[in-house]
């Protein structure tokens, strides 16, 4: 539907569900309208030949990557260069690349927008301009940067927006920057935007019961690749740990791991080498996975659109999956919302338990499943299998910090690893530096407890036992009178060293008047 029209140059605004094929349906037209650097007229049809004829705007890395990918593939044929700009990795390779020449840029706003600012990326050349998944872009705050990229455009570009869902914000947009766009929409009216093949299901869940009822739906029958959607990095990093440790072969993608790690995880999840990929809304916006077939809600998403956004993993290109929304009692408001949007019919979830019947029969999950996974089911090869690229990150080297993970320096997370201020020899310092602190405060111990034992007496009913003292103490005394008592006696027993006065506390009676000590 989009293709004859954006082969003219007009501007579109496309909506459609998620995994109908959007990149496409911007991408073939984006580089039949650019000049192919093969074409024996390029120099002459060119003003300035290398300078990037077409930008794609994405508001994550991952899409980036995948955009990036498939325009590679599908210009394979017309020799197009194609340069993926994004955070996290260092400056140096991209701009390279920039100066070698271009035709064809993807990136996120921030990175781009450093490119431009520092004269590096030259945007007076663009032909196309594609904004992809406008809405998220939005919704993560960068419209001033987009808006910034815009203004270095030309104004007789052709402008393609796409999205799943068209919020007031992206209309306002596209009135502001489109010229009489046609707006084409992938479905009827009155159809609903979530996917006919996807088979939805919504319990009420309670939060400490939610991990063993996820382990249980991980071994149904007839899963394949499963998606675990979290608000927050903490609980999905929490939630693969725990995975892992019931024998799941299991990744994390969040803003808290390097651009490394998290490329890792994918680079895994597509292989086959883990089968589940627990990840924020970092990952739900256009990442297009072969064999997803089950997506779970760890927990409620915030809205109508990330709703449809995480379930739309699966179910895509005509295939079937199955999406499972876990509902606290606390998330029960937001559903309700999430359920009046879209028109489900899940207004009261059912109470549902790791014990639950009816979660065996809907799941096709097998009697007599624990939340542990057999030994004899453990086939994957696990994240530690997937080598890590170095990608020229910045902020340091990446280290492994457990079974799978690793950290590295990501710009959003305000980490790195230099920031540690450790090395091996630092460390080894440290070490040695502990090690004779604590000599010396052993040795100190010691000989307080061997001066303590020379001065202790042994008594009995207040009589010294085997002459150990010239004199008995009384019943009542003080034990640090009796113990400064016998230290002072083996002082004056030593020869040649003086003995030391003690000055004691003038006690006073009641009545009289206070002099000085």
């Amino acid at each position: 539907m989009t293709l004859p029209i954006a082969l003219l140059g007009a501007d579109v605004i496309g909506q459609a569900r998620t995994g109908t094929g959007k990149t496409l349906a911007f991408g073939v037209p984006l580089l039949q309208r650019i000049v192919s650097p093969l074409d024996r007229d390029a120099y002459a049809l060119l003003a300035e030949p290398g300078r990037p004829q077409a930008l794609v705007v994405v508001p994550t890395r991952e899409l980036a990557l995948q955009v990036a990918g498939d325009l590679k593939l599908a210009g394979s044929k017309l020799g197009m260069r194609v340069l993926t700009v994004y955070g996290g990795r260092a400056y140096e390779p991209q701009i390279d690349a920039l100066k070698s020449g271009i035709d064809v840029v993807v990136g996120t706003p921030g990175r781009l927008l450093d490119l431009a600012d520092q004269r590096h990326l030259d945007l007076s050349h663009v032909k196309v301009l594609v904004l992809d998944e406008a809405d998220e872009m939005l919704d993560l705050g960068f419209l001033p940067d987009v808006e910034k990229l815009i203004g270095q455009t030309p104004e007789n570009r052709q402008t393609l927006l796409f999205s799943a869902t068209m919020p007031g914000a992206v209309v306002g947009l596209a009135r502001q920057y489109l010229r009489q766009p046609t707006n084409i929409r992938g479905e009827e009216g009155h159809e609903t935007a979530v996917v006919p093949q996807t088979v939805q299901h919504v319990f009420r869940a309670h939060a400490m019961d939610k991990i063993e009822m996820t382990a249980r739906i991980l071994q149904a029958e007839d899963r394949g690749l499963v998606m675990i959607f979290c608000r927050t990095k903490r609980t999905a990093q929490n939630l693969a740990d725990d995975l892992v440790e019931r024998g799941f072969a299991v990744a994390a993608v969040h803003g808290d791991l390097g651009q490394g790690a998290r490329e890792q995880a994918l680079r895994a999840f597509r292989k086959g080498k883990v089968d589940i990929l627990v990840a924020t809304d970092v990952a739900a916006r256009g990442i297009d996975i072969d064999g997803v077939t089950h997506v779970i809600n760890y927990q409620c998403p915030e809205d109508a659109k990330t709703y449809l956004h995480r379930i739309g993993r699966t179910g895509r290109a005509g295939a079937s999956g199955v999406a499972v929304t876990f509902v606290d009692w606390d998330e029960q408001h937001r559903w309700s919302m999430i359920n009046r949007d879209l028109g489900l019919s899940f207004d009261e979830p059912m109470e549902t338990y790791s014990t639950s019947e009816h979660l065996y029969d809907m799941l096709g999950i097998p009697a007599g499943v624990t939340g542990i996974l057999p030994k004899t089911a453990q086939t994957r090869a696990g994240l530690a299998a997937e080598e890590v690229e170095d990608l020229g990150e910045t902020g340091g080297r990446r280290t492994k910090i457990g079974r799978g993970r690793t950290r590295g320096a990501d710009r959003g997370s305000g980490r790195d690893e230099r920031g540690s201020g450790r090395d091996e020899r630092g460390s080894g310092r440290g070490r040695s530096a502990r090690s004779s602190r604590a000599d010396r405060d052993g040795a100190a111990e010691r000989s307080t407890a061997a001066a303590s034992a020379r001065t202790r007496v042994r008594t009995r009913g207040g009589v010294p036992l085997g002459g150990e003292a010239s004199a008995a103490a009384p019943i009542g005394v003080a034990v640090d009178t009796v113990v400064a008592d016998a230290s002072a006696s083996n002082e004056a027993a030593q020869p040649g060293r003086p003995r030391r006065r003690r000055r004691r506390a003038r006690v006073t009676k009641p009545g009289a008047p206070a002099t000085e000590a």
